[in-house]
């Protein structure tokens, strides 16, 4: 099958059939991202698409997941996804959930019809990198939306049916700025139903424009006292009113905690008090 770059995918998909329909991503922009920085961003032919499908059914045919690659395979047009799920389902009948990275402008360009065709030709689980609910902070990297957008963009995906997996980036805001952050992006994520809210650390990458702020003094890191206080702030200020899969076990992390909210909440946070100094 085509790869033609460093493969990236969530932890949660370790185990899942990878089919590439786009190179690169289509934003690129986000300031403290490195992924795609030198992939220029191109789609896929429905032409190579179907003969990676014809060599995956030989080892895959009963697979019931996939997942499509790379930064943000849901800007491609409805059209072009109901083509590439078509061809999913001749040549992998099984499957059942075409999951993907997405960001929120990709899922503004699409109708509630288009979403709902979408969602009833198995596209579903969208990982989306919400990152903040910080207004300042969603400028300050660049992220290419509001909270107010992506607040309206989510609810279209329940609207659709469409489960989605928001991706919570905390140190993002900076020093002296994590609890703000925190009760920011817990208000966005208590607006929408999430499937599940996976937590990932700030890391800071040199050649990125965060990591070049850093070193000119522009941008000062939280300590990791900090990012504890913010993770534990954003838990507290959850008032989620369905049962959400809260997850922090991608290796940047700095406290380990997998469960269900609002189940888990109050263990939760007594594990983050007996860390806190």
């Amino acid at each position: 099958m085509k790869y033609d770059n460093i493969i990236y995918r969530p932890p949660s998909e370790a185990n899942t059939l990878l089919l590439q329909v786009t190179s690169g991503c289509s934003h690129n922009k986000c300031s403290y991202c490195s992924m795609y920085r030198d992939i220029p961003f191109k789609t896929e032919s429905l032409e190579q698409i179907e003969k990676d499908l014809i060599k995956a059914k030989v080892f895959h045919k009963n697979t019931k997941r996939i997942y499509l690659l790379n930064g943000d395979p849901f800007t491609l047009n409805a059209d072009k996804l109901k083509s590439i799920a078509q061809l999913i389902h001749t040549h992998l009948p099984n499957c059942e959930t075409i999951s993907m990275y997405s960001s929120i402008k990709s899922i503004k360009n699409k109708s509630l019809q288009e979403l709902k065709e979408l969602r009833s030709l198995g596209i579903n689980d969208l990982y989306i990198g919400i990152e903040t609910g910080c207004d300042e902070s969603l400028e300050y990297i660049n992220k290419g939306n509001n909270s107010r957008e992506a607040i309206k963009e989510l609810k279209r995906l329940n609207d659709a049916s469409i489960d989605f997996i928001s991706i919570i980036m905390y140190g993002i805001a900076g020093y002296d700025k994590g609890v703000e952050n925190a009760i920011a992006t817990a208000k966005l994520l208590n607006s929408v139903r999430s499937k599940a809210i996976a937590l990932m650390n700030l890391t800071l990458i040199p050649g990125t424009e965060l990591y070049e702020e850093t070193i000119k003094g522009n941008f000062v890191q939280a300590s990791e006292q900090e990012k504890l206080i913010e993770i534990k702030t954003l838990i507290e200020h959850f008032h989620l009113k369905d049962e959400t899969l809260f997850s922090s076990i991608h290796i940047s992390n700095l406290a380990p905690l997998n469960g269900i909210l609002p189940r888990d909440k109050e263990l939760f946070i007594d594990r983050l008090n007996r860390v806190i100094v």
